[in-house]
Parts: C-alpha cells; structure tokens; sequence
C-alpha cells in the first residue's frame, strides 16, 4: 500500500497548486496566532490584576470621605447606613473606621536643641489596615509612652521644606524613631495633661497621625465632650482599586478617594475593549482562514477530479482516499498549531522577563487555557477537513 500511496501522491500533486495551499497555510497560521495570542493575553491581563503578588499594598487601601461642596458643608459624616452599604459592594474587601480624636492635643520636643510645638488631631484605624508592623504598636491604660504612627510625607515636608528654610537639621527615620515628645491632652475646661510620645513608624498608605484604638477611645472619654460622633473617613480595602464599577459607586454617592489610585479604571476600561476587539478579530480571522483552508481543499479535490476518478477505476475504495487525502491536508495544521505555540511560548517569556523589572508578575510559560484553546482549534480543523474531503469525494 505505501507504494501505491506514492503513486497517489504524485498524481494528486500534479493538480494541486502550490501557491493556493501557501496562502491558505499562511492565513491559518496568521490567525491561529491571533486568537491563541487573544487568549494569553486575557490570562495575563486577570493575572496582573488578581495575583496577589501584584497587588499593591498602598493602592489596594483607599481612604474614602464625602466630597466637600456646599451641600455636605458641616455634614461630612458618614452614617452607619452609608458605612454598611460600602461593605456590601462586590469591590470592597472590608472597611476599617477611622476614628478621630475628640479633644484638643499638642505636641512639642522635650528638648532645646530641636524646639517644636504644633497643636494636632489624631486618629485611629483597625491594625490591620495599617501598613507599618512594629512591636511598639501597643498602649494599655496606665501606660506614659503613647506609640504614634505619622505619614511619610510628613518627614519629607520637614526635611525639604521646613527644615531647609527655617536652618534646621535634616531628620532620617531613624533619628525621628529616637525622638521623644511630650504630648498635651485638654479637657473641655481647659486642664492639660502630660504623656510622653514616640514615633515608632511611618505610613505611605493613610495621611494623618495615629495613634492606638484603645488610647484614643481612652482619651475620647477622659478629655473629650462625652458625645460619640460618626467618622467622616474610613479605609476601604479593595481587590482592584482600578475597577470601574468602584469609581462609579464613588461618583454615585459622592464619596472621595485618591484619585491618583482610582484613576486607573479609565485605563481598564480602554484595555477591556482591546481585549475584546483581539478576540473578535481572532475568531474573524480564524473564521476566514478556515474558509480558505476549506475552499483549497475543494479546488485541490476538483483540480484533482480526473486523478481521482482514475484512482477509482484502478480500485481505490472512497475510504481510502478518504485516509489519503487527511494524510495530505490535515499534518500540516499540526505542524502550524506546533509552531504558534512556540512562538507564543518565546513571546510569553519575553513579556515575563519585562514585567518581571517593573515588579509585576505573570507565570512564565502559557497558560492551559492557551493550550486547550490550541487542541481544540486542531479538533475543529480535524473536523473541518475531514467533512469536505468526505463531501466532495462523494460529488
């Protein structure tokens, strides 16, 4: 039979025409590429924004209040039915509240060689909604030393603006760690008392100065008006602080954040629509080479019409050139399929090592999806084929 195969093939090759069976070779192949490219790229995309080794712990906490206009003038507390309607949202994590303090508070240095004295508010979120991990973060009532945690920023105001203008030294986060201050509370009269107060850390997450849930509840009895009021702020931990529909939800209720950690949704939603638009042009793509692959078929069957009638006359059942003709036309789509593969495998790589720099992560070869995508497009090109060859072999 493996002769007879050979006289076949040459007999179907004298009809067949090169140059058509390039250009279909060519178009699958171009298309194959696309759709299975289309979806690594989904992968990836929902890689990057679910991996919780790309979420960042800064832009994943967002400190959410009402906007300031005329109409929340005076009225920028947020009610418990506000607060429980945030926590039901799909975008929201959880929701720490920000308590703030009740009572007037100043600060200033113990020491002449570095005179400071600032009045200040604090305030107070849950522990884990803070992003700074010291053991000094602790105060139970009795205790003088109260830990406070200010923002980052505030150390560079000092050292490049403040101290820099007013001649004084500039401070690393270390000699700030060192520095004790003393801490005036007042009571609604007027009486002050004394505690001392060290910096134990610094937040590039929340902007205001803490201290620890239990010492400004303490400190709300003792030196506040006795009267428990609502927060104007709470932090809100998010999947995916560039989700769109969360941005919405703040627009809608006019609440306020970050708008730099926010700012992304307008960017998600262009590359949402990109993504989209590369599997439709993949499965168009796809579609037409299919079509192609299928009318050379045809026109190599009809070139081939009186060769194969010839092939019948000496005895060849249909099925045989049925085996014969797979034999032909489907081992190359394989060899297409294989080769796609390996350079989204290179491409893959490539765009691991890239993102890899920029401290984003995806997994460095393609995804199973991708290559299921694969087997099944080799299934239904398998399928394909086979029906015209058995269509037209019948004609």
């Amino acid at each position: 039979m493996t002769t007879g195969y050979r006289i076949w093939k040459k007999l179907i090759r004298t009809g067949a025409g090169r140059l058509r069976f390039a250009m279909a070779t060519i178009g699958l192949s171009v298309a194959l590429l696309l759709i299975l490219v289309a979806v690594q790229l989904q992968v990836n995309y929902n890689t990057l924004l679910k991996n919780p080794h790309n979420r960042d712990s800064i832009a994943n906490f967002l400190v959410v209040n009402k906007q300031l206009n005329n109409e929340t003038l005076g009225n920028s507390r947020l009610t418990d039915a506000e607060i429980t309607h945030l926590r039901q949202q799909p975008f929201t994590e959880s929701v720490g509240l920000m308590r703030n303090s009740a009572f007037k508070a100043s600060i200033q240095s113990i020491s002449d060689r570095f005179p400071f004295y600032t009045d200040v508010a604090f305030e107070s979120v849950p522990d884990s909604f803070l992003d700074v991990n010291s053991k000094d973060w602790h105060w139970t009532a009795g205790e003088d030393m109260v830990p406070i945690v200010i923002p980052t920023m505030f150390l560079d105001i000092y050292n490049f603006q403040f101290a820099l203008s007013q001649g004084l030294p500039q401070l690393t986060p270390e000699v700030v760690k060192m520095i004790v201050f003393r801490i005036n509370l007042y009571t609604p009269a007027g009486t002050a008392v004394s505690m001392r107060g060290r910096v134990v850390g610094f937040s590039d997450r929340i902007s205001s100065m803490l201290v620890p849930e239990n010492f400004l509840s303490w400190a709300n009895r003792n030196f506040g008006n006795g009267v428990t009021v609502q927060p104007s702020r709470v932090i809100l931990r998010t999947k995916d602080p560039g989700n769109p529909a969360l941005s919405a939800y703040l627009q809608e209720k006019g609440l306020k954040t970050d708008a730099d950690k926010t700012r992304f949704s307008r960017y998600r939603q262009i590359v949402d629509v990109v993504v989209s638009i590369s599997w439709v042009t993949g499965l168009l793509l796809l579609l037409f080479a299919l079509l192609i692959f299928t009318l050379f078929i045809q026109l190599t069957i009809t070139a081939c019409r009186d060769e194969i009638r010839l092939l019948i006359t000496l005895g060849a059942s249909p099925k045989q050139l049925q085996r014969f003709l797979m034999r032909q036309f489907f081992p190359p789509n394989i060899l297409i399929i294989v080769v796609v593969c390996i350079i989204i495998t290179v491409l893959q790589y490539v765009l691991q090592q890239l993102l890899a720099g920029q401290q984003a992560y995806i997994q460095r070869f393609p995804a199973p999806e991708t290559g299921i995508t694969a087997l099944f497009l080799l299934g239904l090109i398998w399928c394909i084929n086979l029906t015209t060859i058995r269509k037209n072999i019948k004609k």
